[in-house]
């Protein structure tokens, strides 16, 4: 008998290629099997959606291939997991197999099923080499704070998802462990995905969650998912939590769409970071997907337990501090919430909780701020915040610097013909860094020598042009040369950036460093303003605030505001170390306008009066959350043919069934309007509902597509839709 699999494989939405292609198989292969299939001269990697026992109507055998061959001993993707994929492709507007495929880890599409098989034979011979639990003594020494109680206890009987709103230092992680250890109590087969923005806070959350956990359900309980991995490392951490064996899946965003047939809680740290929002490929939110995800687990959960309980003799279920549903609990947990979230939480869709104090009584940094109109001309560092972290230092104190801009200077210019750094590649400027004396495009990875002299008018004296972390850092080090330690060393600064981290384990070795205290100040860019538990640090500044209070995006306040309260909370977490200092923690802001009411609310550390009045702004302007938008955009060999599509694609739609529901602004370039010699353009759409705005991108598709042979969009190299876009 034939069978005729309906399967998934990676082609873009621009390809014009259907959402699945039919194959024939003379086995009823599962949905959710994974398969390798002939597509054009290649065998590729796909997911069967359904299997058929007729072929659809009009398709003859002779106009199928067969499948190549059936990745034998996976279970298939369950169907949750394929609903979160088809929701995933439908919001976002990407093809079905390019979620389905970018879910699952890049070396599984390359394995044949022999290598497969030899794969999972050295999976299972690690699982059992494992160490064995030690007994759980039922205790896990650490106390509660009456804050973190009320907390747990909430969360066991919420049934939306949870905004869990906690000042820094206020004990948010410890919450997430006792909710994991709960969940996984509960169940013997449950599972937590936990989720963190960037693949710099996952050494020391995955240090406490093994130190947790491995006691309890072994070595390989914990496993973790992020880019930094190599292909094997992915791998092998997907077949563990595919099988079920991995009980706690640690990641960046791209675990949201890992395959955890067990899950029962989802943990969503600094979740207004906008990190999770993935800016190419399939453009989805990983913070929304988590909640979408958990809706759909829960009400999985909740079906297969009704005819438990329908039934004449009743199962009992596993309860949780009082509730008697199962479901797949979502935490949303940060010190600056995203005003999506807060707004969801104002709506009632999702469930508030506070924790403002922090643990063991410590208080939030105080807000100083420096009017740079008052500091001598020229100056990269206030004199008086020298002087402050001089202070600090000499009592064994460490301070932090942030200022997110790395390199030593945005651009290298000659002052007599004007010639710039700028990269030929990209609209945008090549960036000096002075360690290895080169010119580095950040856009498109170009990188050459500095020059000797200006390549246009010859002049020798070619300077840098503004200031990056690495020029901080060598001022510092000169400003601070003569400052001593309690031990009676010198002042030690480091730095922390993309650049200095890029290294295999130099990140970790950094991170020792400081929490050792052999650094006594620090210059980072934002990846070391948030997550971070850096115990001694008492005094933060961040010296170039104001280029985020007049930036064009309307999210530059939240985003400022968020930026310098996360950086702030690096100071003075360890109360106990600062009462026996005897001075209270402090973050120091340089501004040229400290009049600007956002440092009102900074200095009150008051989120929800700053959130109040972002909001008020936003739906006076019908901004989101309040409105909807979308982003179409599109890639040329030039800016003519990009604006051309764009444009096209704009009349095309005006005679569309739901155009007059949304609204569709001219195609602009993008501020960096080429980037590796590819045109980039951009065109706006605006809807005042969710549902307004699916339906026309969805009417819309089949148009762009057709657009692509019009002869002004002759050049055009892609175009993608950017679904609820961070910036614009």
């Amino acid at each position: 008998m034939t069978f005729w699999p309906s399967v998934v494989v990676a082609t873009p939405a621009h390809s014009g290629v259907g959402p699945s292609l039919t194959y024939r198989s003379e086995l009823s292969l599962a949905p959710g099997t994974l398969v390798r299939v002939p597509l054009g001269a290649r065998e590729v990697l796909g997911v069967v959606w359904d299997c058929p026992a007729t072929p659809p109507e009009g398709l003859t055998e002779a106009q199928t291939k067969p499948v190549a061959g059936v990745l034998e001993g996976l279970p298939p993707l369950n169907a949750r997991w394929r609903q979160l994929v088809k929701f995933a492709a439908q919001y976002y507007q990407r093809s079905l197999g390019e979620v389905a495929l970018a879910a699952l880890p890049p070396q599984l599409r390359d394995l044949s099923t022999v290598q497969l098989a030899r794969r999972l034979k050295k999976h299972q011979a690690a699982r059992n080499a494992e160490a064995t639990p030690a007994p759980e003594d039922g205790t896990d020494g650490h106390a509660l704070s009456d804050e973190q109680r009320d907390a747990l206890q909430a969360l066991a009987g919420a049934q939306a998802p949870v905004l869990l709103f906690g000042a820094t230092g206020s004990g948010k992680t410890e919450v997430y462990l006792r909710a994991t250890q709960r969940a996984l109590a509960e169940h013997a087969s449950a599972q937590a995905l936990v989720m963190v923005p960037e693949i710099n806070l996952t050494p020391q959350l995955e240090a406490r969650f093994r130190e947790r956990f491995e006691p309890l359900f072994g070595t390989g309980a914990l496993v973790c998912l992020h880019s930094g991995m190599t292909p094997a490392q992915r791998l092998a951490s997907w077949l563990a939590a595919h099988a079920g064996h991995a009980r706690i899946v640690l990641g960046t965003r791209m675990a949201v769409l890992a395959s955890l047939p067990g899950l029962r809680l989802i943990v969503v740290d600094e979740e207004h970071d906008p990190s999770y929002k993935s800016q190419e490929g399939a453009r989805y939110s990983a913070r929304d997907l988590a909640v979408y995800r958990g809706k759909v687990e829960s009400e999985a959960l909740a079906a297969e337990a009704a005819p438990l309980r329908a039934g004449p003799h009743p199962s009992p279920l596993p309860e949780g501090e009082g509730v008697n549903t199962p479901r797949c609990q979502v935490v949303l947990g940060s010190a600056t919430p995203s005003l999506e979230s807060w707004h969801a939480a104002d709506q009632g869709r999702y469930l508030r909780l506070a924790m403002p104090a922090r643990i063991g009584g410590g208080e939030l940094p105080r807000l100083r701020l420096v009017d740079m109109n008052h500091q001598p001309k020229g100056a990269v560092l206030a004199p008086p915040l020298i002087a402050a972290m001089a202070e600090r230092i000499a009592r064994g104190e460490q301070c932090l610097v942030l200022l997110n801009r790395r390199g030593y200077a945005p651009v290298l210019a000659c002052h007599d013909c004007g010639w710039k750094s700028a990269c030929p590649h990209c609209s945008a400027y090549r960036v000096f860094h002075k360690l290895d004396r080169t010119l580095r495009c950040h856009h498109c990875g170009f990188t050459e020598r500095v020059p000797r002299a200006c390549p246009d008018c010859g002049n020798l004296d070619i300077a840098p042009v503004g200031r990056g972390t690495e020029q901080v850092e060598e001022q510092l080090a000169g400003l601070l040369a003569d400052v001593k330690r309690p031990d009676g060393g010198p002042a030690r600064v480091a730095r922390m950036d993309a650049d200095s981290t890029r290294l295999k384990g130099s990140l970790e070795v950094q991170l020792a460093t400081m929490h050792s205290g052999e650094v006594d100040v620090l210059v980072g860019t934002q990846m070391i303003a948030k997550g971070h538990d850096f115990r001694r640090i008492t005094l933060v500044a961040g010296i170039n605030a104001d280029a985020g209070l007049f930036a064009s995006d309307y999210r530059a306040p939240e985003r400022l505001f968020a930026l310098l309260m996360q950086a702030g909370g690096r100071a003075g977490r360890d109360a106990a170390f600062m009462s026996s200092q005897g001075a209270a923690s402090e973050l120091w802001v340089q501004t040229w306008t400290p009049q600007h009411p956002l440092f009102d609310a900074l200095r009150r550390h008051d989120f929800p009066a700053f959130a109040a009045t972002q909001l008020a702004e936003r739906e006076s302007a019908g901004m989101p959350p309040f409105g909807h938008q979308a982003l179409l955009r599109a890639d040329a060999r030039t800016q003519q043919a990009a604006q051309a599509y764009l444009n096209a694609a704009a009349r095309a739609a005006a005679g569309l069934p739901h155009a007059g529901d949304v609204t569709l602004y001219p195609a602009v370039p993008l501020t960096i309007q080429r980037v590796a010699n590819v045109e980039r353009a951009q065109l706006l759409v605006e809807a005042a509902s969710r549902g307004a705005l699916q339906r026309f991108l969805a009417a819309w598709q089949p148009v762009l597509l057709d657009c692509r042979s019009l002869p002004e969009a002759r050049g055009l190299v892609r175009f993608a839709v950017d679904v609820d876009p961070l910036a614009i």
